[in-house]
């Protein structure tokens, strides 16, 4: 073909429709072991620490895989683009099912955190590899067909996770939790190896250099960084030595991150994805609802218990209802981007996230459990008109060889965006409970609260008003977003024909 790069058939798509199907199961399979995962995990922790004991740090169960996802997904998604995604993809799965199998496996809650980052380390290629799939293996008008499988995985994950965790641990045992990876992970696996065959690519006579220098520099200045995020505020105070030493070795990793993929000849995060205006807006816009999303999945159900005096079971219900609406809508937004634009209909479901999250704090005090659920119904229809148009949009704007890097940096920036909400959020909540309660000594109130046999009025509004911060913080991060793309991003995505 005369190209000075290889040369490949734009979708790896396979040979016939029944293939495709296949493959397309395939990847549900695989994104619902990622999806799962964290929601699963977290019903069963009484039965964890019961038995395994390590109850100050069992929260590292959550951040270690979500550290370990993270800093993987540049990674993953720049080593798909170099290797094909079949074998990053097959990678991953294998390294999270090893991973699965020691979590079930270990001995102590030590053992247990350090197989759970082995997980997450796996989780990382799991996500970004299958959403590039996604786009492979459709063109841009079939699209969000794919997409919407994907949300409703996700959907059904945070409905379902909980529950069968829950039966798992209570009937069973907690190591099952890790042992149902196994079967799931075995048929996504054969299907994958048999049925995805991506084109035979004509190597540009040069070996595929591979920036193992740019990855490592990657993962250290993620990690430490997202590990002074998680940890700040809960494990030391912010403004402690432990704190300040990590963020001084975060920035100084950075700028090593900088340095090395100036300089490196295939790096592992590229200058393009933030000098191209599309990308980058989306980049920001992606991360700002990262941060938004940690209001109702973090502090909606303690508001629920507390505030409304609902049982577990149903404020997990409350939650749950904006992944109904969301895969919805996203399915439906291609009819919206379509006669408007890419970035017009996720400016769209932004505004009016915005607006719904900016509502929050007026609903009645105590309240009816129906108000929040309604408003989490319609935050969900929002989102989903807003994340689906970005996602598809960046992945149409760039040819097979780029999409992986694209893809991943797009989900790596809504993965950072998650982490600095829950510290500045969680930040935000304990000084509104501390100002109200007179101070950090009365927050083990909080913990009585959650019953509402024995909770006291003082902190029950103490809840409410922090949770209300939290939604106003959230409302301005989706403003945030709304600015973003209405200033740097542009009007008409600059699509790629298929």
């Amino acid at each position: 073909m005369g190209s000075t790069r290889p040369a490949v058939v734009e979708a790896a798509q396979p040979a016939g429709a029944d293939r495709r199907g296949a493959v397309v199961a395939a990847l549900m399979l695989a994104m619902a072991l990622a999806a799962l995962d964290s929601t699963i995990v977290s019903t069963a922790v009484p039965q964890i620490v019961g038995d395994l004991g390590g109850f100050s740090v069992f929260s590292w169960l959550f951040s270690g895989y979500l550290l370990a996802v993270t800093v993987t997904l540049p990674v993953y998604g720049k080593l798909s683009d170099t290797f094909g995604r079949k074998p990053v993809l097959v990678a991953g799965a294998v390294v999270f099912l090893i991973g699965s199998l020691l979590c079930a496996l270990a001995w102590n809650m030590g053992a247990l955190i350090a197989f759970r980052v082995l997980q997450g380390l796996g989780g990382g290629a799991l996500q970004g590899t299958v959403q590039t799939l996604a786009a492979d293996l459709y063109p841009l008008k079939d699209r969000p067909k794919i997409q919407a499988k994907l949300s409703t995985v996700w959907a059904v994950s945070a409905v379902a996770g909980p529950g069968l965790g829950g039966v798992l641990a209570a009937y069973a045992d907690w190591r099952w939790i890790f042992l149902i990876n196994l079967p799931v992970g075995a048929v996504a696996l054969w299907l994958i190896v048999r049925h995805l065959h991506e084109p035979a690519r004509e190597e540009a006579g040069t070996r595929a250099r591979v920036d193992w220098a740019g990855a490592l520099a990657v993962f250290a200045c993620g990690g430490v960084l997202l590990t002074a995020l998680v940890q700040g505020g809960v494990a030391w105070p912010w403004l402690s030595a432990p704190s300040l030493v990590l963020f001084g070795a975060g920035l100084v990793l950075l700028a090593a991150v900088v340095v090395i993929e100036r300089r490196a000849a295939e790096p592992i995060i590229p200058g393009w994805v933030w000098r191209r205006r599309t990308i980058a807006a989306v980049n920001l816009a992606l991360g700002a609802l990262g941060l938004l999303m940690v209001a109702p999945t973090v502090f909606l159900p303690t508001y629920a218990q507390s505030v409304l005096g609902l049982a577990p079971v149903a404020a997990g219900f409350v939650l749950s209802v904006w992944t109904l609406s969301w895969p919805v809508s996203a399915a439906l937004s291609q009819h919206v981007y379509r006669r408007i634009g890419f970035r017009n209909t996720a400016m769209l479901g932004i505004g009016t996230a915005s607006l719904i999250l900016f509502a929050f704090p007026f609903l009645p005090y105590p309240g009816e459990a129906w108000q929040p659920t309604l408003l989490m119904l319609l935050l969900g229809a929002a989102l989903g008109l807003f994340q689906l148009p970005l996602v598809v949009g960046v992945q149409s704007t760039v040819g097979w060889a780029e999409r992986g890097t694209a893809t991943a940096s797009v989900l790596f920036c809504r993965q950072t965006g998650q982490t600095v909400g829950a510290a500045v959020f969680g930040a935000i909540a304990n000084g509104v409970l501390a100002a109200r309660l007179g101070g950090a000594n009365d927050l083990d109130s909080v913990t009585r609260a959650l019953d509402p046999g024995t909770a006291d009025e003082s902190v029950r509004r103490a809840i409410a008003d922090a949770v209300h911060a939290v939604y106003l913080g959230a409302a301005g991060a989706a403003a945030l977003a709304f600015l973003v793309l209405l200033v740097l991003a542009p009007r008409k995505f600059p699509v790629l024909k298929d």
